[in-house]
């Protein structure tokens, strides 16, 4: 992604513009983010940064007081919105933008920003490229897990996000290695549920993705269906073309 370094535009939304490749547009915006992850001293950092000439697949984000490494994943909150980017570029600049970062969405993450896009910008949307690991319908909720490492036979009781039945996200600023084997427990409902879970991937700063790489089948399918049912947004969806 390649970003230009535009005037601030005075109003609530500049002009949008192509990229250089002409793959997709852009705007000129000035949005409130807060960022954090891992800087390149190996500290994690967490800060307010300001997200400018934005698409909806990534952003030019600016006053970071910390290096970051080309490749690092990153997390971002807009409002009451979350998710994560893979940092392109990395630029040091003078004054108040201090870095600047340009950063795309990693694959299968909403748009955080896109109600702020202009309407030209968020017509005719293109279809997501189906993912064959994503069986499983994601959902953006919080839900409490019991990750036990056998190794040292400790429980972690977190709260997982971006959530299907056939793993999650956790937000941790030091993640496990990849491949780490836990023992996962969680509830459906009255029903306790046990299994395994690995380590698929991991973001130093920000979090870990784990696969339920133990649980059977049709157990998946149970917490799918009991994840569908309390996810509110997904639930008020379905109800919408019946009222």
């Amino acid at each position: 992604m390649i970003a230009l370094d535009l005037p601030h535009q005075n109003r609530a939304w500049g002009p949008f513009i192509m990229s250089a490749s002409g793959a997709a547009a852009r705007a000129i915006l000035d949005l409130r983010l807060r960022v954090w992850g891992m800087g390149a001293n190996n500290q994690p950092f967490h800060q307010n940064a300001t997200a400018q000439n934005v698409s909806r697949t990534g952003a030019c984000i600016c006053g970071l007081e910390h290096d970051v490494k080309v490749g690092d994943v990153i997390g971002i909150q807009y409002e009451n919105k979350k998710a994560r980017c893979k940092v392109i570029w990395v630029m040091e600049a003078s004054g108040l933008k201090k870095v600047q970062v340009g950063v795309q969405l990693v694959a299968d993450q909403e748009c955080p920003w896109l109600s702020q896009l202009p309407a030209e910008m968020r017509t005719n949307l293109p279809a997501g490229i189906p993912d064959n690991r994503r069986r499983f319908q994601r959902h953006k909720i919080s839900f409490p897990v019991e990750l036990r490492d056998e190794r040292v036979n400790t429980p972690m009781r977190v709260s997982a996000t971006d959530i299907s039945g056939n793993g999650c996200y956790i937000e941790t600023v030091m993640p496990f290695p990849v491949s780490t084997l836990f023992r996962v427990e969680f509830w459906i409902d009255e029903e306790r549920v046990s299994g395994t879970a690995t380590v698929r991937t991991r973001d130093p700063g920000v979090g870990m993705g784990i696969e339920f790489t133990g649980l059977k089948e049709d157990v998946k399918q149970l917490f799918q269906a009991h994840l569908d049912k309390i996810d509110t947004s997904i639930s008020s969806q379905k109800q919408k073309p019946s009222e």
